[in-house]
């Protein structure tokens, strides 16, 4: 009998505080679709993306011509003017392998780009979210738009059109 008081008291104690605690969700894609600044930040992502991706496809395609025509002359040569062939491919290769890790890699140039184009847009985000959470008392704001295992929410509680208008942009 005991126990099952002490865990009626718990389930209510619990649900007390946890009914105290105030919530909102965000929709950042949402947001962020709105932000013409992120937009244009993105367009320009891709279009530098498509660039260097051109230039290391160009890098491939010389390592594959010098590889074909290697094959249609292997007949032909010597062991040194193949020694020579195989380590201008193998050269040519490694140059095209280092510049997509310079461009593409973990620390790479568009990691730079994305990091010094966007980081702003999304300080100026996230201080909008947590002046208007601050404002309005709510402890947890939830992205929506994340895969953050939200089954549903309501309406009344996202704040994503809020926080456009304290960024200054209509929606």
């Amino acid at each position: 009998m005991k126990k099952l008081i002490i865990c009626a008291l718990c389930a209510i104690f619990g649900w007390t505080a946890a009914s105290a605690q105030k919530y909102a969700v965000v929709d950042m894609e949402y947001i962020l679709k709105n932000i013409p600044a992120y937009e244009r930040a993105n367009e320009q992502l891709n279009q530098v993306s498509k660039k260097w991706q051109g230039e290391v496809d160009a890098l491939n395609a010389e390592a594959q011509t010098l590889y074909k025509n290697y094959q249609n002359e292997v007949v032909f040569l010597s062991k040194e003017q193949k020694k020579a062939k195989q380590d201008a491919i193998v050269e040519k290769e490694k140059q095209a392998a280092e510049l997509k890790k310079r461009y593409f890699g973990p620390e790479g140039e568009l990691f730079k780009k994305r990091t010094a184009l966007m980081s702003p847009i999304q300080d100026e985000v996230y201080n909008a979210i947590k002046d208007i959470s601050e404002l309005r008392g709510y402890q947890l704001v939830l992205d929506r738009a994340s895969n953050a295992g939200i089954i549903f929410s309501s309406p009344k509680v996202d704040i994503s059109s809020e926080v456009l208008r304290k960024l200054g942009y209509a929606n």
